[in-house]
């Protein structure tokens, strides 16, 4: 812990102002203290950088007892203070009270003109009044100009006090976002406020206090998220009746909770144990069949060709009976194919990118759409958004079901939907600046793209971003760390889906980020052998194989998605009980057969990840010579930074570890950083030219 007060007790003269207080704050944490006029926050405050005494208890910083210490030795242990009602020295310049900041420290000029530039940079509109007298600035100015003054002593340790008291909705919104800019910039942050939507919002954990006490403490998001805390201790008090929650109770009648219903839903399944899931199962899949087989020809004759009816399931091993369903028979029935209701219950319809062939195209019923939006919301909420986020949705909208999936499971589990679609950086940039997005919603190859131009542009500590939800292509794992690392931290997760199964969102990685779960309770997965396409036990990679469970509009008996991953068994340490399967690991019907081997993309994914000096672009080259014998070339490109001197080294590791892992020759060229292209959809990453005519 980088700070701890113990037991802390303050009087003024013969009033007790601090009963006992503990509270713990660890290096890079923004702490919330929440609490009413008089509960005693601003003397804790005081306490803790020596301008008022304590009659009893420790103040201990990064282990040591300071609590006797003064505010110049406090401010040269790095803590420093933005006072309640800002406190600027009216007839100074805003130079001049930035200069004063810094006094304790006793700098060098050069060293102080080098602090004062930083502020500059984090308040431009401090630069623009640099000799305006302070008095003479707004309030949200003078905030800006109070924070700036504690920031010229580069503090470890950031105390504000009440920052946005005073000011308007508008300025509330600026300063907030500088406090989170800083707390992404590694700043330890102690956040004194009466507004508690806003502290609890933008701090990890928070302390509330009551009459000199802490009455309650925890989670920041737990306490404004989870039903039964916000009942107790905000959610329960009315305009009439405050003092029905417990900081009413404590006279904090200011609270306005954005969304308050949203905070109560939980979209997880309410399923107790595995057999109530198994008995939903078979009831969603005896539907499926016996509603395929009424309202869909095309279903009805590939059961009567197999010799099956609706009466033919009465378990879930019965599945097994029914035949494959397959992209053939999506193209063969075009424009709607595998329709099972009339047309006037089709509400929507949405289709594949189309790469190959016709379009994949799926009607939808109205029900099948609030389906889908809800497991989406339950996307959201396993990944941990809530309706305090911002979500910046940067995938394609139109006929395609990437853009409307995110952005309706976004408003449905009550964030803050910022629906821009793919490319254009500069505007993604500038959204993800002016309206602090939480979360970014992307492929892989666009989050990659997005982490190298905020990298380059110096943003990382100035946007808010802490998720990263990305799908429809596979990435490695030198690529998400990379993508992390770029955007300042981020958490990734991958989603899945596909257009045939109503669209993304099907499945997420959790937070121990080893795996995907499934929603078992919208669809039956199994997982066959490509070729036998046999059933294969748990843990074996295959084939998955989906048949909805109460899809209306084209539901999916036994489809064969070509994609391949495998079913991890036992209960996932992150609680959940539904079942979970891993990333995807590619395709059997994209698998490169080179010389005898077949060779997943992923497996060079593995490869070059594990090779400290590679980046994590790179392209496969299939070609054939005149005597038809295959070549496999790889290029790679180095990471950044990484000299060229060392691509002898660098080809030498990886024609090595090619030839060890996949057991075959490759020919390796390494490029520069950066010079493969980058692209905010899927990339195109092999290249296989060794048939060049037309396929008959």
């Amino acid at each position: 812990m980088m700070l701890q007060i113990n037991d802390l007790n303050a009087h003024y003269g013969a009033a007790q102002a601090l009963f006992d207080i503990n509270l713990e704050i660890a290096a890079g944490e923004t702490v919330a203290l929440v609490g009413a006029n008089g509960a005693g926050k601003s003397t804790l405050l005081k306490c803790l950088l020596g301008l008022h005494k304590a009659t009893s208890g420790t103040i201990l910083l990064d282990g040591k007892d300071v609590t006797k210490s003064t505010p110049a030795q406090m401010v040269r242990l790095g803590v420093a203070l933005s006072p309640e009602g800002r406190e600027v020295f009216a007839h100074l310049s805003v130079l001049e009270n930035l200069q004063l900041g810094a006094i304790p420290l006793k700098l060098a000029k050069s060293e102080e003109s080098s602090r004062i530039a930083e502020i500059w940079t984090r308040f431009p509109k401090l630069l623009e009044r640099k000799h305006q007298l302070a008095g003479t600035l707004s309030g949200g100015e003078q905030q800006m100009l109070a924070m700036g003054r504690a920031l010229m002593a580069k503090p470890r340790l950031l105390l504000l006090d009440e920052p946005s008291l005073g000011l308007a909705p508008l300025i509330v919104d600026e300063i907030f976002s500088i406090v989170r800019q800083l707390a992404r910039g590694g700043t330890t942050i102690l956040l004194v406020e009466q507004n508690a939507a806003r502290a609890l919002s933008a701090s990890d954990k928070a302390y509330l206090m009551a009459n000199g006490k802490i009455v309650e403490q925890g989670k920041s998001k737990q306490l404004l998220n989870n039903p039964a805390l916000r009942s107790a201790f905000l959610g329960a008090a009315s305009d009439d009746n405050p003092a029905a929650s417990r900081l009413g109770a404590a006279g904090l009648t200011n609270i306005r909770l954005e969304k308050p219903d949203m905070h109560t839903h939980d979209f997880m399944p309410k399923f107790q144990d595995e057999q109530a899931l198994k008995d939903h199962q078979l009831r969603g899949l005896k539907w499926t069949v016996s509603h395929a087989y009424e309202g869909s020809s095309q279903y009805r004759q590939k059961f009567d060709e197999a010799g099956i009816s609706p009466g033919s399931i009465e378990s879930l091993e019965d599945l097994q009976k029914l035949p494959f369903t397959s992209t053939e028979d999506l193209r063969s029935g075009y424009p709607f194919p595998l329709r099972a209701v009339p047309f006037e219950q089709i509400v929507r319809v949405h289709a594949s990118s189309g790469t190959t062939g016709k379009r994949k195209v799926l009607c939808y019923t109205q029900k099948d759409l609030d389906d889908w939006f809800s497991f989406f919301a339950r996307s959201y909420q396993m990944a941990g958004v809530t309706p305090l986020d911002r979500v910046q949705i940067a995938v394609g909208y139109g006929v395609w079901t990437a853009g409307m999936g995110f952005q309706m499971g976004c408003e449905k589990i009550g964030a803050l939907a910022v629906p821009l679609g793919p490319g254009n950086i500069d505007m993604q940039i500038q959204f993800l600046l002016d309206f602090q997005s939480t979360v970014f919603c992307s492929t892989a190859s666009m989050a990659l793209l997005m982490a190298e131009e905020i990298h380059q542009r110096g943003i990382a500590d100035k946007i808010a971003v802490n998720k990263i939800i990305y799908g429809s292509e596979r990435s490695s794992r030198s690529m998400r760390q990379k993508i992390s690392d770029l955007f300042g931290g981020a958490e990734l997760f991958d989603i899945t889906g596909l257009t045939e199964l109503y669209g993304p969102g099907t499945g997420i990685e959790c937070t121990t980020h080893d795996c995907i779960h499934y929603w078992s309770d919208y669809y039956l997965l199994e997982i066959l052998d490509p070729d036998t396409l046999q059933p294969l036990p748990d843990g074996e990679w295959g084939e998955m194989v989906v048949t909805s469970l109460c899809k209306e509009g084209a539901p999916l008996i036994r489809y064969r998605t070509r994609d391949i991953t495998r079913i991890i068994p036992g209960q996932c340490p992150c609680g959940s009980l539904l079942p979970r399967h891993s990333r995807i690991r590619g395709r059997s019907d994209d698998t490169i057969k080179f010389r005898g081997v077949n060779i997943y993309p992923s497996s060079i994914d593995t490869i070059l990840s594990e090779v400290p000096g590679l980046g994590s672009e790179y392209q496969i080259h299939l070609t054939r010579d005149s005597a038809e014998r295959d070549h496999l070339r790889l290029v790679v490109e180095r990471a950044e930074g990484v000299d060229d001197r060392r691509s002898a080294e660098l080809i030498h590791e990886v024609v090595h570890q090619v030839k060890k892992q996949l057991l075959v020759s490759v020919k390796t060229e390494l490029m520069d950083y950066g010079s493969l292209p980058r692209s905010e959809r899927k990339i195109q990453r092999v290249f296989d030219n060794r048939i060049q005519d037309e396929i008959v």
